[in-house]
């Protein structure tokens, strides 16, 4: 029987999770896998107020990690309170002690993650964290396992489950932002402040990790461009309808000779294509590449006991490689090729969707095309609804050929600062997955 005890920091909605989780499959991880997970301590700020059910006066409970990371006889800490600090300073203590770490800090590993795989290299231990990205969904294990020795060419991924719900439900039930918001918030899919998930900064933080474990480069969230979903109305969803296409907010990460291009923002991609029947919480990745060819993961990435289970799977993984060096555990690789760069935004061309509230006036759209001829912008199309004689401004939507970032970013601020349009120019990029 092999046995490892653990240390719990971070009682929170995964944390609660994964005691509940250890608690019911006890008996079937002794009788079908012969390990024994012993929970010895739990670590939470708000500990006195919510007590795990069942584990009352039978093991630490403590408000002190350092009472956690120190404990001889913890072989295991499991990271969960999220953020910086003191997360960084919690893995740097218990590496040095001696301890495995399972996690799913994604803002963590995305920050500091070469630092934190060069420690678990030098005191010997291994960092576990499948949890960190798409929760449950073994992602970090396909793409460094299942897909060694692989090249990657790009991946596309939805990757924020809230994100995903709200373009769902405002596509699928006619909903408004605000509205298909707060649907999320109820069913606790969204937090209180869902900042981080719908500015795109979460999807960012993930991507620059799956960027590190991909394509050899460690990168920061502040590195991968990034913009949200709250600009995104119903003329943006009703027009992709009608053509066929349909709006995911998309982390996207693409290698061309040295270069890398990483950026988060909500994407039109074709009905025909596999990720746009990814709906509601569901994640998925896909990925090119080189010999395997496209692959594509998909499951749910949110919830408390599907990020448990990613949990509980990093145990597992640990406890298959006792007495294994820790630099045969793929995912803690920290050697990057230094040649490699960040392509700038500014030099990415795309083909780009743009709606204008213009008023109803001769000649508008002739400034409009005007400007963008002038720097560059070549338009495929232009759509206008038929109007009422009361509406003050309308929607005009053109689609582009291929154009540059940067071209199309002036263009618009420049439309926009001229009075022209009612309102900031909404611009959406267009992909073709491949």
């Amino acid at each position: 029987m092999t046995k490892i005890t653990l240390g719990l920091i971070g009682y929170g909605n995964v944390g609660r999770g994964v005691v509940n989780f250890l608690q019911k499959r006890k008996s079937f991880f002794k009788d079908k896998f012969n390990i024994e997970f012993e929970l010895r301590a739990i670590c939470d700020r708000s500990i006195k107020k919510k007590l795990p059910n069942g584990l009352e006066g039978t093991k630490r409970l403590t408000t002190d990690y350092k009472k956690v990371v120190n404990d001889p006889e913890i072989d295991v800490i499991i990271e969960l309170i999220g953020g910086l600090s003191p997360a960084r300073q919690i893995v740097l203590e218990a590496l040095n002690k001696g301890k495995h770490i399972v996690t799913a800090n994604k803002s963590l590993l995305a920050m500091h993650g070469k630092e934190l795989f060069q420690e678990a290299q030098s005191c010997n231990r291994n960092i576990y964290y499948e949890s960190a990205v798409m929760a449950g969904v073994p992602l970090i294990k396909m793409l460094t396992e299942g897909l060694a020795g692989n090249k990657f060419k790009s991946l596309y991924g939805i990757i924020n489950g809230t994100c995903n719900y709200i373009l769902t439900e405002m596509t699928q039930k006619d909903l408004n932002f605000g509205q298909a918001l707060a649907a999320a918030q109820a069913k606790g899919f969204a937090e209180s402040n869902p900042t981080l998930d719908i500015n795109g900064m979460d999807s960012a933080s993930k991507l620059a990790i799956l960027v590190s474990l991909t394509m050899g480069k460690f990168i920061s969230a502040q590195q991968v461009y990034t913009e949200g979903i709250t600009q995104i109305s119903h003329h943006d969803i009703e027009h992709a309808e009608s053509l066929g296409l349909t709006i995911k907010l998309l982390g996207i990460a693409k290698k061309v000779n040295h270069e890398i291009e990483a950026h988060v923002h909500p994407t039109l991609i074709s009905k025909k294509h596999a990720l746009a029947d990814v709906n509601g919480i569901e994640n998925a990745i896909f990925v090119n590449a080189n010999p395997m060819g496209d692959v594509l993961l998909c499951g749910d990435g949110a919830g408390q006991m599907t990020a448990a289970s990613g949990v509980i799977s990093d145990l597992f993984q640990l406890a298959s490689r006792v007495g294994c060096p820790a630099d045969q555990y793929l995912a803690n690789i920290y050697r990057e090729a230094p040649e490699t760069k960040i392509r700038k935004i500014d030099d990415i061309s795309t083909r780009f969707y743009i709606r204008f509230m213009a008023p109803d006036k001769i000649g508008i759209l002739s400034k409009i095309t005007g400007i963008l001829s002038k720097h560059k912008i070549s338009i495929n199309s232009v759509t206008q609804k038929a109007h009422d004689n009361w509406a003050s401004a309308l929607p005009v939507i053109m689609l582009t050929d291929i154009a540059q970032e940067k071209m199309v970013r002036i263009a618009l601020d420049k439309i926009h600062k001229s009075g022209i349009v009612k309102s900031k120019p909404v611009a959406i990029r267009m992909e073709e997955l491949k």
